[in-house]
């Protein structure tokens, strides 16, 4: 599995390490700054409410599918500064598939080498030049513009946030690709580095944030009493007009069930940590150097953290009840230096959606009990049909 993670993801910010890690992270900071996720709530806005303009009273819709679109058009008009046609994302979705499928757990694929020409590989390979090429046209679509501060490529977000004082960018758009497009201009960054974070920011930004909301409107559709109450938040975000990131600030309810379904299906439910120094941790000695997987799926269900753990029960995230709890009982974004990147943004994306669709929607559950598979994320093995009622 690691070799087909490098063959995709490459020296992108999950992957890299030491130097290189600290080099990208410090790149990518500036277009996480809370100051422009806070200014990109118009762009979610906008493109939920034109997804759910296509949704009619009594259609049966497969969420995930659904989710996946919307939320890749968010991520590359945030942070690439462009727009994806339709055509490129079901382009991206048709690929998720056999990329996923590289990573499920299964001892064959362990013993055959990449370079083997199995239906399973080719396919691979040919969904990683797909996803290059829709990455490359996206590129070429911006390129020139990133040096522009006249030029808005994506509405007001591209120059929403100033650069840091004394980094040369002054009033010049800080969505990602601008900032890395002129970190290779400076010689920062090869065109292979800048593939690399652009696939590991389309892949990482969209896939689980639309993993979370499938699991949330899942479990939303199975607990009334839930969804009543994110449906009055939501009826209050939206109340004088489209909602805002002031307005997801005040959906408390709602992020304690955001949290809930993470805990319940976290998307990510593995991470893997290396030691750099031999360590001894509850009586056993870790050497330096090696392999450790923390599961997130594990600690998430676990007894000992917390109370009829297979519950749904949103009140466990009430402040003191949440304070009982170690921190690490609770990782859906990792933790440490390399915690997620994008935590903040995938965290008011998710919830101005749910602030969209709940004030307008019901969703109504209509396939079989749940089941899951681990591939690169935790999915549905099945497609999720929900039927859209008008409140």
């Amino acid at each position: 599995g690691d070799d087909a993670m490098d063959t995709l993801l490459g020296d992108g910010l999950l992957m890299s390490e030491g130097e290189t890690w600290q080099r990208q992270r410090k790149l990518a900071n500036p277009s996480f700054h809370n100051r422009r996720i806070g200014a990109l709530d118009g762009t979610m806005v906008d493109h939920t409410e034109s997804q759910l303009a296509d949704w009619s009273d009594g259609d049966v819709v497969d969420i995930q599918l659904e989710v996946a679109r919307l939320t890749v058009k968010i991520i590359v008009s945030a942070m690439f500064g462009a727009d994806i046609t339709d055509e490129e994302v079901k382009t991206v979705q048709e690929k998720l598939e056999p990329l996923g499928a590289r990573f499920e757990p299964d001892p064959r694929r362990f013993l055959i080498p990449n370079w083997v020409p199995t239906r399973e590989n080719r396919e691979f390979d040919a969904a990683i030049d797909t996803l290059e090429s829709v990455i490359d046209g996206i590129v070429d679509r911006r390129r020139g513009t990133e040096r522009d501060p006249g030029v808005d490529p994506a509405g007001p977000e591209g120059v929403a946030v100033r650069g840091p004082a004394g980094d040369g960018d002054g009033d010049l758009p800080m969505d990602l690709l601008s900032v890395l497009l002129r970190a290779r201009d400076r010689g920062e960054q090869t065109d292979e580095n800048l593939r690399d974070e652009l696939v590991t920011m389309l892949l990482a930004g969209h896939d689980t944030t639309a993993l979370t909301l499938t699991y949330t409107f899942y479990l939303l559709s199975n607990h009334p009493e839930a969804r009543e109450r994110v449906a009055a938040e939501a009826a209050a975000a939206t109340a004088d007009g489209p909602p805002t990131a002031a307005d997801a600030r005040d959906m408390a309810f709602t992020e304690r069930v955001l949290n809930e379904a993470m805990r319940l299906y976290p998307p990510v439910y593995t991470l893997f940590r290396e030691p750099k120094l031999d360590v001894k941790l509850g009586g056993y000695r870790i050497p330096e150097g090696s392999a450790l997987m923390l599961s997130q799926w594990v600690v998430h269900r676990s007894p000992r953290w917390y109370d009829d753990p297979e519950a749904f029960d949103p009140s466990r995230w009430k402040p003191k009840r949440r304070s009982q709890r170690p921190r690490f009982a609770y990782f859906p974004f990792g933790g440490g230096p390399r915690h997620c990147i994008g935590k903040a943004f995938s965290l008011l994306e998710a919830k101005l959606i749910l602030a969209e669709v709940c004030s307008q929607y019901d969703l109504a559950y209509e396939g079989p009990d749940l089941s899951l598979r681990g591939s690169l994320t935790m999915h549905p093995d099945h497609p999720v049909p929900m039927r859209i009622r008008e409140r």
